[in-house]
């Protein structure tokens, strides 16, 4: 900032007009800065985007909850099913044309033979979307016991 003029007249009065050309390259500068760097915030790949509807699908897929308990029996939706009958179901679901959700819930004693020969029937009719169902347990919080310090013989 100039506080002094070249006048003789006023030489002691300090000057009162604003210096401009700081300001003028501080915009200028400004200017080129927003001229180099406008073209490369346009720069966009070009793509075909997927289009989507807003229709609520129709067609849900059904569950089917397929349990086995510790002596190996099978039970579909609750009912009593032998391992035969439980082939032609997943048969018959596996034909369909949107597949259920095979929700496999297996008791924790069973052996895993039982569980083995289930999956391998459901793939083998061609189920493909299969689920296993577990008990989750909520594990108590481990507490350490505290540590008397040790004491010194004498």
């Amino acid at each position: 900032m100039a506080f002094a003029s070249f006048d003789d007249k006023r030489s002691s009065a300090p000057m009162a007009e604003i210096n401009m050309v700081p300001l003028i390259d501080v915009m200028l500068v400004l200017l080129v800065i927003f001229i180099v760097t406008a073209p490369l915030l346009s720069h966009s790949v070009k793509l075909e985007l997927p289009k989507a509807s807003t229709q609520v699908m129709a067609i849900k897929a059904e569950k089917v909850d397929l349990s086995i308990d510790a002596a190996g029996t099978r039970y579909w939706n609750g009912q009593l099913i032998s391992r035969e009958e439980s082939v032609a179901r997943f048969a018959v679901e596996g034909a369909k044309a949107t597949q259920p959700d095979l929700l496999l819930r297996a008791d924790q004693a069973v052996p895993y033979k039982a569980v083995a020969e289930a999956l391998a029937d459901a793939s083998r009719a061609g189920l493909t979307r299969i689920n296993f169902m577990t008990d989750p347990q909520l594990a108590a919080p481990v507490v350490a016991a505290p540590v008397a310090p040790a004491a010194s013989t004498p």
